[in-house]
Formats: C-alpha cells, sequence, structure tokens
C-alpha cells in the first residue's frame, strides 16, 4: 500500500464464517477501525455486512509517529498500538528516523498502513473469538486490496459499496442499513469520514442521493471481487 494512493479495501469471514452477530460487533469493529487504520488512511465510503466489508481509502501521506519521552507520557497512537500488541511489535521493527530539531530530541517512525489493517483485523478476531467462544482465524488471510486508479472509477465504488445491502437483498435502498456510510455522508452529523470530498465529487448532496437511485452496474466489480478471491 502507497502513500497518497485510493485503495477499495474488502474482505470475507474464513469459510464464508459470520463476522458480525449483533450490534455490539458491528460497533466494535468500527471502534477498532477508528483506532487502528482512521490515524493513516482517510475513509471516503464503508459497508459492514454480516459476513465480508469494503472500504474506499486514500492512505495519507507524510505520516510520522513520534516516539518521545513526551509522546509516551501523553499515549500517542504507537503507544497505544505498543500496549494492545506488544508481541507484534516485538517481532516487527518500524524504521527509525531521528529528528534533529525535535526539542526533547524524540523519534519518529514511519507508519506501514498494511499493518495497521492487520492490526485491526487481529483484534478484531481476538475479540469475536472470546465473545463466541471460536478459535483460528476469523478473516480470510491476506485481506484484499486494489488500487482506485480514478476518479470515475472511485465514484462507481461508492455508489457499489452502498448498494451491497441492497445487491444482496438486506433492504431496497442504502438509506434502510445502518452498518454503511451512506448515512454518515448524508445527514449533517459528526463524521470522521470525509463527506466534503465525497460530496464534491459528486458536486452536490443531490447527485450523490439520485446516483444511488440508479440500476448499479455490478458485473464488472463483481467479477474481478471472485477473480481475487479465488487467487486467494
Amino acid at each position: 500500500m502507497i502513500n497518497g494512493k485510493v485503495y477499495h479495501i474488502y474482505n470475507r469471514g474464513n469459510n464464508k464464517r459470520d463476522l458480525f452477530a449483533e450490534t455490539a460487533d458491528y460497533e466494535h469493529f468500527l471502534s477498532l477501525y477508528d483506532r487502528f487504520v482512521t490515524p493513516v488512511a482517510e475513509t471516503f465510503a464503508w459497508v459492514l455486512m454480516p459476513n465480508h466489508f469494503h472500504f474506499l481509502v486514500r492512505i495519507k501521506e507524510n505520516i510520522l509517529y513520534k516516539y518521545s519521552k513526551h509522546d509516551r507520557q501523553t499515549n500517542s497512537v504507537v503507544n497505544r498500538l505498543e500496549k494492545e500488541d506488544s508481541q507484534w511489535f516485538r517481532e516487527h521493527k518500524w524504521e527509525t528516523v531521528r529528528v534533529s530539531d525535535s526539542p526533547d530530541s524524540g523519534r519518529t517512525k514511519k507508519p506501514v498502513p498494511h499493518r495497521h489493517f492487520s492490526h485491526l483485523f487481529n483484534a478484531y478476531t481476538r475479540y469475536f473469538n472470546t465473545r463466541t467462544g471460536g478459535t483460528g482465524n476469523l478473516f480470510e488471510r491476506p485481506f484484499k486490496r486494489k488500487e482506485v486508479k480514478n476518479e470515475i472509477y472511485m465514484k462507481k465504488l461508492m455508489v457499489y459499496i452502498h448498494n451491497n445491502p441492497v445487491h444482496h437483498g438486506f433492504c431496497e435502498h442504502p438509506l434502510e442499513y445502518p452498518w454503511s456510510s451512506y448515512l454518515s455522508i448524508t445527514s449533517n452529523k459528526q463524521t470522521k469520514l470525509n463527506r466534503k470530498a465525497v460530496i464534491e465529487m459528486f458536486h452536490d448532496k443531490q447527485v450523490f442521493e439520485d446516483a444511488h437511485h440508479q440500476d448499479v452496474e455490478t458485473n464488472g466489480i463483481e467479477n474481478w471481487y471472485r477473480r481475487l478471491a479465488e487467487r486467494g
């Protein structure tokens, strides 16, 4: 995953296993997503289905983790991750870059975005297996990601992602499904999702909503999704 690039991130339960069984599961996954992924990725669209999910994100640029006495005392992002998955950090060392002009002689570390997604999936797997008494991998590995190279395809993906519950028969319109970004984009409620960029991409909110009322072309998207899934 390259900084500045846009990706469609998606995956499903291992052996088609359900990922979410109740409301608390969806909420906990989103909480972990905000903790692990939001620091390194800008989110444009997402949907959580019972046995799979889709996210449309842009990997942030020029992101560094400060490693200093002050940051350790103030519970920085890196410090939180290290506390929550110290075994992973013992086994994987990030490149350390010294900052000569740092007032407290601190250091910075370059984040590796795909590891943040791995942290998310590992943390959620531990939670879900503990809650349900399950064991083993919850998600298929490795998780799937496809670079999105132009705005036209990006807009189609947003509509596809929001219409996923419709496509799978869970509702008749994205407005009726609670576990997607459609409601965040069409409402005025506070959100960390980049609502402004999404609306501007469609020119205005009405055009965005109208696009979701049209028939969604899913064949092309479903075909490459299936091919990548078959390749594992």
